[in-house]
């Protein structure tokens, strides 16, 4: 079993910001595997489960807010004894330009991002896959909390949703 995070922040207001993209790209993986995320207290997290090549794999959303994703993860993870190997967490990251792919990482620090820092704690170790989507523009001029905070537009939307699902995947499986 793994299991794949995506990190942003509850609430219909956050919905199409870019600090959501975690969730976004959930979305359009339940979509394509034709199932449903469904609220589960005990994880704090709704959740959802799609089969890949005979792999059982987890989504999950934390609903605890970006900056204590930790907490989620954590009890997630405790409960199905997943070590940090079968652990993929995508999220936002400032730092790169704004495309449909992503940058891929294993072992590394949170450069600053305060939900993989807090899932750093909450685990005791940063020996999990990331992908790290950017959402970065050359315009940009705003401080990173409030940029973060923005809705994607129209047309990036429709570029997200063009993302190649299977790419998530597989570097999960990996």
């Amino acid at each position: 079993m793994k299991i794949v995070f995506g990190l942003g922040n509850p609430g219909e207001k956050y919905q199409k910001t870019r600090h959501n993209i975690g969730f976004i790209l959930l979305d359009l993986i339940a979509t394509k595997f034709d199932t449903k995320f469904k609220n589960e207290l005990k994880f704090s997290s709704e959740i959802a489960e799609i089969n890949w090549s005979g792999e059982k794999i987890i989504l999950c959303k934390p609903l605890t807010s970006m900056n204590n994703s930790g907490e989620a993860v954590s009890k997630i993870t405790h409960y199905y004894n997943i070590k940090p190997k079968d652990i993929l967490v995508i999220h936002d990251e400032i730092d790169l330009m704004f495309s449909n792919n992503f940058k891929f990482s294993l072992n590394s620090s949170s450069a600053g991002h305060k939900g993989v820092q807090s899932i750093i704690n909450h685990l005791g170790t940063q020996r999990f896959k990331r992908a790290r989507y950017g959402i970065q523009h050359k315009e940009n001029k705003l401080p990173t909390e409030i940029f973060v905070l923005k809705n994607f537009s129209n047309e990036e939307l429709g570029i997200i949703k063009k993302i190649d699902i299977k790419q998530i995947i597989s570097a999960l499986i990996v």
